[in-house]
């Protein structure tokens, strides 16, 4: 199925001055890009100004947060923004290339699948990482997957990609990392979704480059998994019963 123009790019910004306006770049040169929606979350480095090029573009909408209110936040605020047929997320950063969205969008193409996530850990080349960084995404999707009961191999993807009315369903709280624990919890609650897993491309970032997750990122996310997991009323996650929106049955 054609995806011209019909994908909504969401690019959540913080401290990316060095690299941002390239990645908007390579976003903008991509045939699927319909929109792109920049939320740039207080930054203190020179990323605001570096924006300023790209504020009278009609393909792009910039949205100033007047404090860093986290990754989580921006997120949602460019979901609510989106009008394109799918959405996707992409960091500022050059971490994941948007070489790889025919993949990650084709099965919403297809219409095969709701959801699909761009998986860093299915084989594919890629420079070499972190060990413990990837041990402990590994681990973290490892105790997402025991309380949510789909079977992901790459939870704290940042490609994930949905279709539009599909993650505008969604009630999300999460400010910060939390976001991604918050995805998989609540549609993987829903037993209708279609959710899919491609393999993606990865180029990993160093510390000094400025990578911001660290520990406590992870022991933030093993709270989150049980709080959405378990504690969570799941009538509350969503705005309008699944069957509705989709018309066809739960499972």
């Amino acid at each position: 199925m054609e995806l011209k123009n019909r994908l909504s790019v969401i690019i959540p910004v913080y401290n990316e001055g060095k690299t941002v306006n390239a990645v908007i770049e390579r976003v903008q040169a991509r045939p699927e890009t319909g929109e792109i929606i920049i939320v740039e979350d207080a930054s203190t480095d020179n990323t605001r100004e570096s924006l300023k090029v790209f504020e009278d573009q009609p393909d792009i909408k910039i949205f100033y947060q007047e404090k860093n209110l986290g990754k989580g936040a921006a997120v949602t605020r460019g979901i609510a923004e989106a009008t394109k047929d799918f959405i996707i997320i992409q960091d500022a950063d050059f971490e994941y290339t948007p070489e790889d969205w025919p993949a990650v969008l084709a099965p919403l193409a297809d219409g095969r699948a709701d959801v699909v996530y761009g998986s860093r850990f299915m084989g594919t080349p890629g420079m070499v990482r972190y060990f413990r960084h990837e041990m402990g995404n590994k681990f973290l999707t490892f105790i997402s997957n025991l309380f949510s009961d789909i079977h992901l191999s790459d939870m704290e993807t940042c490609y994930k990609a949905f279709r539009r009315e599909v993650v505008q369903n969604l009630n999300l709280e999460s400010k910060r990392f939390g976001i991604e624990v918050e995805f998989t919890a609540k549609l993987a609650r829903a037993r209708i979704l279609r959710i899919w897993e491609v393999p993606i491309s990865y180029s990993p970032r160093r510390y000094s480059e400025g990578k911001k997750i660290t520990w406590k990122d992870g022991i933030s996310a093993l709270y989150h998994i049980v709080k959405f997991n378990v504690f969570m009323n799941s009538s509350k996650f969503y705005k309008q019963p699944w069957a509705e929106l989709l018309g066809r049955k739960t499972r």
